[in-house]
């Protein structure tokens, strides 16, 4: 990193690092009537909120219980897994990885694994890793091969990533890569071995060193948070499973963190394993929120303008790019000539934890909901909306 970008992204620390206060002196807003009253009527342990507005939190909440039955309370310094919104850190690596001349928006699963591929099926040499960061080269979910390739491997979690790579490709795309868009978490499996492949550092180790550092954030980490046997952080909350497939019952279960159900297998990571604090999310999130094109105080650090563009607006016709949705909100709509509203979110579940944020570059603002019971999507995102009608005008 040059001088001029490490001391960029110090500066967007000591943006988040000073929020205790908003503008004027006033403390953040307290946001724990909201959650509290969503909390209630979904049965839901635990939640937690910030709302980022002109860089800084200008509100937070922290309600509930770390497990259900428990009696330790949340905080808001307490860790919970984000699911799916880790593609959007994974993709962030590729595109720093993409400006050092490692890999380029255009490289080819071909070009990146081939060597190592041998039974490669031919169709995938050409696919781009563009389309894999869009979910549109051909690949889906296989559950079974998952089970098979990570449950029963044996070496390190980089070891395991590129065995499972190395099968999928084996196989012809599930349908002709470009042609539609299919969300897959094996997308972002593969980003994050062929990530691997051309440092030849783990994914865990990249996340640390050139997110985590840099960004300050202190609490991240993968997998459930917590010390097994006790509440010393949140537990998720979800129905059984065997394997991948939801057993009926319960749904809302406490989930020691030692269990080796307490979440997918550690090598799913690239797509949906990075847990931390809500106040550590927001850094990512307001290092992604003033680096967009549209933001009005746009400060760019540790990625470029073009980076930063290309992870947040997508193709034309598309909705997807970068491990982020992309939609437009009358809400979200600054008041420049040319604004259009548009926004950037994503949400997360792992079938014990459940999260959203959503993010609007016009109006520098964004919002973060994580609690700890799998499929809350509805909660968790009226919690989202309650705080967007609040705070976002």
């Amino acid at each position: 990193m040059t001088c001029k970008r490490a001391i960029l992204a110090f500066a967007g620390i000591l943006i988040l690092a000073s929020a205790g206060a908003r503008a004027g002196g006033e403390a953040p807003a307290d946001v724990d009537g909201i959650l509290q009253g969503v909390v209630d009527r979904a049965g839901i342990p635990g939640m937690v909120a910030v709302v980022l507005r002109d860089g800084r939190i200008v509100a937070r909440g922290a309600v509930g219980v770390r497990r259900k039955g428990g009696a330790e309370r949340v905080t808001i310094d307490d860790q919970f897994q984000i699911g799916s919104c880790t593609k959007a850190m994974t993709a962030t690596l590729a595109a720093m990885l993409i400006e050092e001349g490692k890999l380029d928006w255009d490289s080819t699963v071909g070009g990146i694994f081939g060597d190592e591929v041998p039974g490669m099926d031919p169709t995938w040499r050409t696919v781009s890793l563009r389309l894999v960061l869009a979910h549109r080269a051909g690949l889906t979910d296989h559950s079974l091969l998952m089970v098979r390739s990570f449950l029963l491997a044996k070496g390190s979690f980089a070891d395991q990533r590129r065995k499972y790579v190395s099968r999928i490709l084996s196989r012809g795309p599930e349908y002709p890569p470009g042609t539609r868009f299919v969300y897959s978490s094996s997308d972002y499996v593969l980003i994050g071995s062929a990530l691997e492949k051309v440092t030849g550092i783990p994914w865990e180790g990249l996340m640390r060193e050139r997110l985590f550092r840099p960004l300050g954030i202190a609490s991240g980490g993968f997998g459930p948070p917590g010390t097994p046997g006790m509440a010393d952080e949140p537990w998720g909350h979800g129905p059984r499973r065997l394997m991948y497939l939801f057993m009926p019952g319960n749904d809302d279960i406490a989930f020691d963190p030692g269990r080796k159900d307490a979440d997918y297998p550690l090598v799913y990571g690239p797509a949906g394993s990075a847990h931390m604090s809500v106040i550590d999310w927001a850094r990512f999130v307001l290092f992604q929120l003033r680096g967009d094109p549209s933001n009005p105080h746009r400060m760019t650090a540790l990625l470029t303008e073009d980076s930063f563009a290309r992870l947040h607006i997508p193709d034309p016709g598309e909705s997807y790019c970068g491990g982020w949705f992309i939609d437009r909100k009358p809400w979200a709509r600054g008041p420049r000539p040319g604004d259009t509203g548009r926004v950037f979110y994503h949400q997360g579940d792992n079938g014990r934890w459940n999260c959203v944020t959503w993010v609007a570059p016009e109006i520098d603002f964004a919002v973060l909901v994580a609690c700890n019971r799998a499929r809350m999507w509805t909660p968790v995102d009226q919690a989202a909306s309650a705080l967007v009608h609040d705070f976002a005008q």
